[in-house]
C-alpha cells in the first residue's frame, strides 16, 4: 500500500510558526505509514496547533528543526509526536445503545450457557478509559462473581492510557450520569482532594491497560467475545479497514459481537459479519 498524498497549496504564514504544504505532507505520510490514519487538508489547522506544542515542549526553531528530531528513524520524540496527532474524544455511556444492547441482548444469552466460566472483551482505542469502565459497570452486576471476566483496553497513545490507568476524573467528567451510577461505581473525592472522582478498584481490577498499534501484530491471543471499537476505522482508508474488519473476526469467538460507532460502515468491506442495526455487528464465519 502506497501512500501518496495531494500537496496542499498553502503555507500558513502570520503565526508563531511556519508550516509549509512540504512540512504537512511529511507528518500525513509518517502517520499514515505508522498508524494508518488519514490526515486530510481539512486537518491542517489542528496539525498546526498540536505540532506547534511539540515545538513549544522541544524548544525547538520551527517545524523544520521539530520534524528533523521527531522523525529521525528510533527517535524517542517519534512516539510523543503520534501522541500530539492522535484523536481521543471520548464520554462514559457515549453512544448508550450500544451498552444497552450489551446488557439486554448479548449478556442474556451468555450468562444462560451453564458451562460458560470466561468473558473476554477489547475496547480496541479506549483513549483516557471511559470505554473500558463503561463496559466494566456494564457488566459489574450481570456476570456471575466466580467467571474469569476480563477487559483488554488498548490505545495508541501512551498519554491516555495512564489516564485510564489511573481511573481518576474530572468531576465534569461524570457530571449527567445517574446518581446511582456514581454512587455505585466511583470513589467520592476527598475534602482536601483534588476534586477528582476515582473509578472503585473492583473496576479497575476488570480492565488491563496496554498500547496496540492496531496495524501491527497482535499480541493477544483471544478468542473475544465482544469487541469494541467505535471511533476509529474512520480515520483509515478503505483497504486499511477492510484488513482490520477481517483481522477482528479472527479475533472473535463464534457469534461474537463487534460494536463500531455511528458514522463508520463495513459495507462492502466484509462478508464475515451480520449488522444489527445501530453498528452492533455479529460474527458470521
Amino acid at each position: 500500500m502506497v501512500f501518496t498524498p495531494r500537496l496542499a497549496q498553502y503555507e500558513m504564514h502570520e503565526r508563531e510558526f511556519i508550516m509549509t504544504a512540504k512540512h504537512f505532507v511529511a507528518i500525513s505520510k509518517a502517520v499514515y505509514d505508522y498508524a494508518g490514519i488519514v490526515l486530510s487538508d481539512a486537518k491542517k489547522d489542528m496539525v498546526y496547533s498540536r505540532v506547534s506544542r511539540c515545538i513549544r515542549r522541544t524548544s525547538s526553531e520551527g517545524f523544520d528543526d521539530y520534524l528533523a528530531i521527531a522523525l529521525e528513524p528510533n527517535s524517542n520524540e517519534f512516539i510523543h509526536f503520534v501522541n500530539a496527532i492522535t484523536t481521543n474524544l471520548t464520554s462514559f455511556y457515549r453512544e448508550k445503545h450500544h451498552f444497552d444492547f450489551l446488557e439486554q441482548n448479548i449478556l442474556p444469552t451468555l450468562v444462560e450457557d451453564l458451562q460458560r466460566k470466561r468473558l473476554r472483551v477489547w475496547s480496541a482505542g479506549c483513549s483516557t478509559g471511559e470505554e473500558p469502565y463503561t463496559i466494566a459497570m456494564t457488566l459489574k452486576d450481570q456476570i456471575p462473581s466466580y467467571w474469569d471476566t476480563k477487559i483488554l483496553a488498548t490505545d495508541l497513545d501512551t498519554n491516555v492510557l495512564a489516564t485510564g490507568r489511573e481511573g481518576a476524573y474530572g468531576v465534569g467528567r461524570v457530571e449527567g450520569l445517574a446518581k446511582h451510577i456514581i454512587s455505585d461505581y466511583f470513589d467520592t473525592p476527598q475534602e482536601k482532594g483534588d476534586g477528582r472522582v476515582r473509578v472503585k478498584q473492583a473496576l479497575r481490577d476488570m480492565v488491563f491497560f496496554k498500547r496496540l498499534n492496531l496495524l501491527r501484530q497482535w499480541p493477544m491471543k483471544g478468542p473475544f467475545d465482544v469487541i469494541f471499537c467505535r471511533n476509529v476505522v474512520i480515520y483509515f482508508d478503505k483497504p486499511t479497514q477492510k484488513v482490520l474488519f477481517d483481522r477482528f473476526a479472527d479475533m472473535l469467538a463464534p457469534d461474537g459481537h463487534l460494536f463500531i460507532g455511528h458514522s463508520e460502515s463495513m459495507y462492502k468491506l466484509t462478508d464475515r459479519f451480520e449488522s444489527l442495526g445501530n453498528t452492533v455487528y455479529r460474527k458470521i464465519r
